[in-house]
């Protein structure tokens, strides 16, 4: 063991001097070296390891997990950098290891990309998994959904104490199938006038509304501090295109190709349900009762995401009180639901997940996109109006190579403010898209370096809002932290 994390180790300091390599790099050096090394040193943790994983908010409900037990008196080891392979793991369990091998915490929280995750389970069977949704994504990569949605199903079926999942997305749902006997399901779920924030890729692929004028949801918060738009976002003007049918209220209708579990999706019981949505704030439903909270996160989507966090912390602190007590404070297992709403409220964004960066006096917001739901939420849940804005777009494999779902995404609410940057290797592609719907774009520049720079030195002073891809994103930060401090996220150097 202590030659496995000593040789990880100095493949680690030497990536990081030469800058090659990436984050990832240690783990396929010891996956090759010591292919026990994961389970072996996993193995040892008391109450088992959280896998999370699903198309979209991975990262950020992992961080919301792991911080949610660590205030409630766990130790917790988790994966922060978004480094989802399992050799990503494995460099990340090289970081906290002791030379002999031993990792001091109670339990991991682990995000896993959807494929990557088929093979973690093969290596560790995960106490616990939160599975939350299957959405169109990296199409080179996974194709139709129901292929994500056959990965997931190995997590399920390998889990050996509880699997949370997402009530209202038909082919989460359906996973509770392959759950063996003697492992738990639980569900995390919204209320019906929920719905039209967070539709199911079905809604997507089959509904895009007219551009009306639409009416907040008497749900929705009016906080005087409220600054980010929480309303759905209109739809492209016009009739409806190809395979899409029009919804009065804006908004797409509710439906979906795969098939609900028997008795449909509503007759399941959500530990955890989001009833309420506003800026930084939400309302929970536990137990029979209603919690309301103000959070740290950014966009009306994390809140959804806080529900799932909530369902999981749930399950690990009531599921393994007894063992808990031996690991912890005797406090930390006396868990209400008090307790858990406060934890959720202290959690702050991820790395490139509505993080905010001051440059000269702006605040500038990165806000990862990836697929035609997360973009458009993330344009649902911030407001143009009085910030400039930049998309960058990449094309490499942890982004996807296929660009095509650009063209799934309505664009129309940035026509008004324009766009005053579009960078990235596909850039030209980006830009196109945007004039199809009108919007006007001031500068194009695939050099992304130039025009991050650029971008956040024009205006000072002025918000600023950074919609980026996922290796966009890592090269935004690092520009970033060429011109103002930026945390280390072990990342983007």
């Amino acid at each position: 063991m202590f030659a496995t994390v000593a040789v990880g180790r100095l493949i680690r300091f030497a990536s990081r001097i030469t800058k090659h390599g990436g984050s990832a790099l240690p783990g396929k050096v010891v996956e090759k070296i010591d292919p026990g090394f994961l389970s072996r040193t996993l193995d040892q943790l008391p109450l088992g390891v959280v896998l999370v994983s699903g198309t979209n908010g991975k990262t950020t409900t992992t961080r919301m997990v792991a911080s949610m037990l660590s205030d409630l008196g766990l130790k917790v080891f988790t994966n922060p950098t978004g480094s989802n392979f399992v050799r990503g793991v494995v460099s990340a369990l090289l970081t906290e290891v002791n030379l002999a091998g031993k990792l001091d915490a109670d339990i991991a929280v682990l995000e896993l990309d959807e494929a990557y995750a088929v093979h973690f389970v093969k290596q560790v069977k995960p106490r616990y998994a939160l599975l939350l949704n299957v959405m169109r994504d990296q199409l080179d990569r996974f194709g139709e959904i129901d292929t994500t949605a056959h990965l997931l199903s190995h997590v399920a079926e390998a889990t050996t104490g509880t699997v949370v999942l997402n009530r209202e997305d038909p082919r989460i749902a359906a996973l509770a199938a392959k759950v063996p006997a003697g492992t738990a399901v639980r569900y995390f779920g919204l209320t019906d006038d929920l719905k039209h924030f967070f539709p199911s890729d079905d809604d997507m692929a089959t509904t895009v509304s007219a551009e009306t004028t639409t009416t907040p949801s008497p749900t929705v918060s009016d906080s005087p501090r409220q600054r980010h738009h929480v309303p759905p976002p209109p739809g492209p003007p016009g009739a409806a295109g190809p395979r899409q049918r029009g919804r009065e209220d804006g908004f797409p209708l509710a439906g979906g190709g795969a098939s609900a579990p028997e008795g449909g999706q509503h007759d399941l019981p959500a530990d955890v349900t989001l009833t309420a949505v506003g800026d930084h704030h939400a309302t929970f439903h536990m137990d029979g009762q209603d919690y309301a909270t103000d959070v740290k996160l950014e966009g009306v989507y994390n809140l959804y995401n806080a529900a799932a966090a909530l369902a999981v912390a749930r399950a690990v602190m009531q599921d393994n009180t007894a063992a808990a007590k031996t690991v912890a404070s005797t406090n930390a297992c006396a868990v209400s639901a008090d307790d858990l709403i406060a934890a959720v409220s202290r959690v702050t964004p991820a790395f490139g997940r509505g993080e905010v960066i001051d440059v000269n006096g702006s605040p500038v917001e990165l806000l990862l996109v990836k697929n035609p739901m997360g973009f458009r939420l993330s344009l649902a849940s911030f407001s143009p109006a009085g910030a400039d804005t930049m998309i960058a777009i990449n094309d490499e494999y942890a982004d996807g190579r296929d660009m095509s779902w650009l063209w799934d995404v309505d664009f129309t609410s940035l026509r008004e403010s324009g766009v005053n940057m579009v960078s990235g290797v596909r850039a030209w592609d980006m830009a196109l898209r945007l004039g199809y719907d009108q919007v006007p774009v001031a500068n194009t520049n695939t050099d992304l370096e130039q025009a991050v720079t650029a971008f956040v030195n024009t205006n000072p002073g002025k918000r600023k809002h950074v919609y980026c891809t996922y290796t966009a994103m890592l090269k935004t930060r690092a520009v970033l932290g060429r011109i103002t401090e930026v945390r280390d996220a072990g990342v983007g150097k």
